[in-house]
């Protein structure tokens, strides 16, 4: 029997939350990485390409500063169609946190769409698995990315999702998130927020 497929848990800078995990916080505040927190270079494995979205330091940091744990979750199906390996995704990795600090956790889904895993977003495996190790409810996390995968993921798995929408983004994608913001920092003021308010309707 072929074992179940799970996501890559990268070394994080787990530390005491500073935070009542059970005030009006989050629990912690998830980012996906390309095209979020980094420009989207497709496959990429050369940490001199690491260029930051605009804001992405400023957000980054206005969620350290409230305490609340801050983590990655990436899709990378480079590595199973041959293009990244695990080295490359962790000098990428590194490379992003020499810019932004070190991160609670990284997840990462390392399978192509055709595998079968339960990580690769829009399910909801990489929050899962990144909140299990931050020890902390799904359902009073943030996820911000760029595209609706990010928000399926996040509703699948019962956190809050908060979309931040970039030149890839679809309409429909913007049209069918809960929560949009203009950038990364609006974004985080929306998740540290005690709830994320709903959209007004147009």
């Amino acid at each position: 029997m072929t074992p179940p497929l799970g996501p890559w848990l990268l070394p994080g800078d787990v530390r005491r939350r500073a935070h009542d995990p059970g005030g009006p916080l989050p629990a912690a505040v998830l980012f996906d990485r390309d095209g979020t927190l980094v420009a989207d270079v497709p496959y990429n494995g050369d940490p001199a390409r690491v260029a930051l979205m605009p804001g992405a330091r400023e957000a980054v940091d206005a969620v350290r500063a409230a305490g609340v744990p801050v983590g990655v979750v990436t899709n990378q199906s480079g590595v199973a169609r041959g293009l990244l390996t695990r080295r490359e995704v962790e000098d990428v990795r590194l490379r992003v946190e020499e810019l932004l600090g070190p991160f609670a956790v990284w997840a990462v889904c390392p399978h192509g769409p055709g595998e079968g895993c339960a990580c690769r977003k829009p399910a909801p495996g990489l929050i899962l698995a990144a909140c299990r190790r931050l020890a902390v409810p799904p359902e009073r996390t943030v996820v911000i990315g760029d595209i609706g995968a990010d928000m399926a993921a996040a509703r699948a798995a019962g956190a809050r999702g908060v979309l931040v929408p970039t030149a890839v983004t679809r309409a429909e994608e913007a049209r069918e998130a809960e929560v949009t913001a203009p950038d990364l920092p609006t974004a985080v003021r929306l998740a540290l927020a005690p709830a994320v308010p709903a959209r007004e309707p147009r």
